[in-house]
């Protein structure tokens, strides 16, 4: 059997299946483990399947967020290693984006004690976990407030982002994928996120594990767009190699 007609084999028995092991492949196409193992990285690449440790499963689709509370209690204690982690990356008197989220709220409430630094947020979570940081001053973008989540978004929102220019973005995201990059379910949502990437000069994605390698509908921006990568230590290396080998600089919480 060519190589291309057994990884077209392997995707169709994944989906059917939805999981399988290196080892169930190997003895499935009567091949050896390592040209299975190869099979499946050149899958990955081309994002039709996912590796996990021993294995591989479909591609999880992100269809759409969970609601704000229910977000804010999941994987909590990576979120605030990551947070913290985020915040080390801010230095006194930077002007700076701190984007909406469960993830980034976590950021600002590292930054509360730092000196002479702007924040421009549309979050009312963000502003007001800063409200009373006499050190940093607190800008809010303005636009249609979302209630689920304290978030600020619309033409507004881009409007604000369009005039800004600051040191660093910390976008949030409910996906992140190896090969399409920055990904959001909501097409909404997704000129506000540019709008904070085109404002800055380094792009800061904050993103635990269950986040990384998903795909939604609409791309936010590619990786290329891309400086940094914060998620928590838990993320298999490999889950993590294809981003540093896109240039991206992966640091583990």
């Amino acid at each position: 059997m060519l190589a291309a007609e057994r990884k077209l084999r392997i995707v169709e028995h994944v989906r059917q299946h939805r999981v399988a092991s290196v080892v169930a492949l190997a003895v499935e196409f009567d091949v050896h483990e390592a040209t299975i193992r190869r099979d499946l990285a050149e899958l990955e690449q081309e994002g039709l399947l996912k590796r996990t440790h021993g294995g591989v499963i479909v591609e999880q689709l992100t269809h759409n967020e969970p609601p704000f509370n229910e977000r804010s209690h999941a994987q909590l204690e990576q979120k605030m290693r990551i947070g913290k982690l985020a915040a080390n990356l801010v230095e006194d008197g930077e002007h700076i984006i701190i984007d909406s989220g469960t993830t980034t709220l976590h950021i600002a409430k590292n930054l509360v004690h730092r000196s002479n630094l702007t924040v421009v947020t549309n979050d009312i979570n963000v502003a007001a976990e800063l409200r009373d940081a006499p050190g940093v001053k607190v800008t809010v973008t303005g636009g249609e407030l979302y209630p689920s989540s304290y978030m600020l978004n619309g033409m507004f929102t881009d409007q604000v982002l369009r005039s800004l220019h600051v040191s660093k973005a910390f976008i949030g995201t409910p996906a992140i994928h190896p090969k399409h990059g920055l990904m959001h379910p909501e097409a909404q949502l997704v000129t506000a996120k540019q709008g904070m990437i085109g404002a800055a000069q380094e792009v800061i994605v904050v993103a635990d594990e269950t986040k990384i390698g998903k795909l939604s509908l609409h791309t936010v921006a590619p990786n290329s767009a891309i400086h940094t990568l914060i998620t928590n230590k838990e993320l298999p290396e490999y889950e993590a190699k294809p981003f540093r080998d896109a240039g991206i600089n992966v640091l583990l919480a």
